[in-house]
């Protein structure tokens, strides 16, 4: 049996770090391309001391105790913790690490990628080309959205939702508007923010952007009213969580045009989508990108390493949730 089971392939950095701080260590990295289930992990997992995880694995109540008492340490690759039972985690002792701070540069990329594919039909525009319908400049061609000095809106003043207000205000002169629970001083000082109710900021904004965590709160918090509060020819924005967007009801805003587009790379039931939203124009559907550069990838191992080497030699790991 392992002392450390890694539930997906990941990058040879975190393999390193481990095998040279831990040498003994029993390592079993799943050698399947897809997600393994409930059982499998159960079973994989029996005997081990750590587990690092992704955000696709239910690590439920009933998955922490069977592996209990001899786990010690859960570490997930990712930022957001919705699929972990903390409360049975902190009950049994267990140890749970994410990987904050390093993907936020690399989300909000996306981010602010898919407000300039979405605005000017960039994706769209690649296919055209490619099936060779493009047949020369003309005035009425293809025209999209400008996105200089368009308010965008924040929902979730994070550190990814900072960083693509940040873009957004000192890159392309747009106003920033922001929804969270408490002000933020900081964003009003250097981005000239604005802080509004959820739905001041879907009726003010030309582009809505979610970077809020997935909690029974926020899920479907953009449902079929929300949706029904923006601009015709707003935008939305989802590199947050899939579930925090009711996914049928925004295939019917978009296919009715009650929004110009969406640019989603998360989804409700990923990987499937909802039905209709792959035939959809006006929808840019990424492969859950965010945090996919050779950089961040590479440090969100080297920090679930981390965690492990830190909990098995008695170490208090560092971005402890749990």
């Amino acid at each position: 049996m392992p002392d450390i089971l890694i539930t997906r392939a990941v990058p040879d950095a975190a393999l390193a770090l481990l095998r040279s701080a831990l040498p003994d260590a029993k390592i079993a990295v799943n050698p399947h391309d897809r997600n393994l289930s409930h059982a499998e992990i159960v079973a994989a997992a029996s005997g081990a001391d750590a587990l690092i995880c992704t955000l696709a694995d239910p690590v439920d109540e009933n998955l922490l105790r069977a592996l209990s008492p001899k786990l010690r340490v859960v570490a997930t690759y990712a930022v957001g913790v919705n699929n972990i039972a903390l409360a049975t985690a902190r009950e049994l002792g267990i140890a749970v690490c994410n990987t904050p701070d390093v993907l936020t540069d690399a989300t909000a990329e996306v981010a602010v990628g898919l407000m300039l594919a979405c605005a000017r039909r960039m994706v769209e525009g690649d296919t055209v080309t490619r099936q060779g319908k493009f047949s020369g400049w003309a005035p009425m061609f293809m025209r999209g959205h400008g996105v200089y000095g368009k308010t965008v809106g924040i929902v979730g003043a994070g550190r990814i939702g900072k960083r693509v207000a940040e873009t957004m205000r000192l890159g392309f002169s747009c106003p920033i508007l922001y929804h969270a629970r408490t002000a933020r001083s900081d964003w009003e000082s250097e981005l000239q923010a604005e802080q509004a109710g959820l739905d001041d900021l879907l009726a003010r904004s030309d582009f809505v952007s979610l970077h809020c965590p997935l909690t029974p709160q926020t899920k479907h918090l953009i449902d079929a009213a929300a949706l029904a509060r923006m601009k015709p020819t707003a935008f939305l924005i989802n590199t947050a969580r899939g579930p925090v967007v009711d996914e049928s009801a925004l295939v019917a805003a978009l296919r009715d045009g009650r929004i110009a587009g969406a640019g989603l790379d998360v989804y409700e039931q990923e990987p499937a989508l909802a039905p209709g939203l792959a035939a959809l124009e006006n929808v840019v559907l990424l492969p859950h990108l965010g945090s996919a550069t050779h950089e961040a990838r590479d440090e969100m191992g080297r920090m679930c390493a981390r965690a492990v080497i830190a909990v098995l030699t008695g170490q208090e790991p560092a971005h402890r949730v749990a």
